[in-house]
């Protein structure tokens, strides 16, 4: 993708600089939800847009659409054929916003419903959980970040991500070691920051491959009530980088330790993590790091589920593509 779609995301950056909106309004489901909430910290920290996440039911259910002419709007879906996100998109454009429709399926009916396309780039996939047309989507997002505010050590940085995705995947050993701890039934997803995106979206592989109740948490929210649900038998994975947010992720790593919970760590900073640590060198500045950190996810994910006798890659109940309204 970073050699193929450039010239679609310099396309939408210009028009977004060409607008210049108050701010950017995402629709997107499922893991292109968790995308777009990555997007919403890049672009908020990077660029200095303010982001907001549609509620689709509002354009497609209730259809009392907001007013959305100064804003931009960009839609996420890895099919481009949920219904809903589409919606979002085509009513947008009839109010005269500019949109941006980012999907590895074109034509769709995302990329039809938006004034500029990225494309993906990534090929189909043929699991039902979505895995690389995720790690794209963050890619594209990254892309686009660095488009609108060009930054020679962003754009070095964004070099080095093929060579620390290829890391990740070498991480087999550290993983099957921390799979058999995760044997419960609960799990909570801990992240903060720019992997606030990653705790939602291995919360949701796991979910959808084992079957199990997860939820994804920043820090902070779980200090506001979940953490009165830490005890021995919950199973918490970290989802922690080096900066800013690492002070408070050691913080309630040492109380989730202290109550007993089981723990594993998806780490770029190994030295004092708490549990089972998987330690991830990237390489990568924090803003970077829910790629390589997604795909650890993913690959803990699919051996978690292996353990349990489930085929990760054809989950119960669940189709490909799945058309919300």
């Amino acid at each position: 993708m970073l050699r193929m779609a450039p010239e679609q995301v310099k396309a939408a950056a210009a028009a977004i600089r060409r607008r210049r909106p108050a701010g950017i309004v995402v629709a997107a489901r499922g893991s292109s939800d968790h995308a777009a909430i990555y997007l919403k910290y890049l672009l908020e920290t990077r660029n200095r847009l303010p982001v907001t996440l549609a509620a689709p039911s509002v354009f497609g259910i209730y259809r009392r659409p907001p007013e959305l002419t100064a804003f931009a709007v960009v839609g996420i879906s890895q099919s481009g054929a949920s219904p809903d996100v589409a919606g979002v998109l085509r009513e947008a454009r009839a109010q005269g916003a500019l949109t941006i429709a980012i999907t590895g399926t074109a034509p769709s009916n995302l990329s039809r419903s938006a004034d500029h396309l990225i494309n993906l780039q990534c090929g189909r996939e043929l699991s039902v959980p979505a895995s690389k047309t995720y790690s794209a989507s963050l890619l594209a997002v990254a892309m686009l970040s660095q488009a609108l505010d060009p930054d020679p050590a962003f754009e070095r940085a964004l070099a080095g991500v093929p060579d620390a995705l290829a890391a990740a995947l070498r991480l087999d050993q550290y993983v099957d070691e921390a799979t058999p701890l995760l044997d419960g039934d609960r799990f909570a997803v801990i992240g903060r920051g720019y992997n606030l995106a990653t705790a939602h979206e291995i919360a949701l592989k796991l979910m959808e491959t084992s079957y199990v109740l997860a939820n994804g948490y920043s820090i902070a929210d779980f200090l506001h009530g979940p953490v009165a649900a830490l005890e021995p038998g919950l199973d918490v994975v970290i989802v922690e980088a080096a900066g800013p947010t690492l002070v408070q992720m050691r913080s309630l790593g040492r109380r989730i330790g202290g109550v007993g919970a089981r723990a594993v760590t998806i780490t770029d900073r190994p030295a004092g993590a708490l549990g089972q640590v998987i330690p991830v060198e990237t390489g990568l500045p924090e803003d970077l790091t829910p790629l390589p950190f997604s795909v650890v996810g993913q690959l803990l994910a699919l051996r978690v589920a292996a353990a349990r006798g489930h085929d990760p890659d054809r989950p119960r109940q669940l189709r490909k593509v799945t058309r919300t309204y």
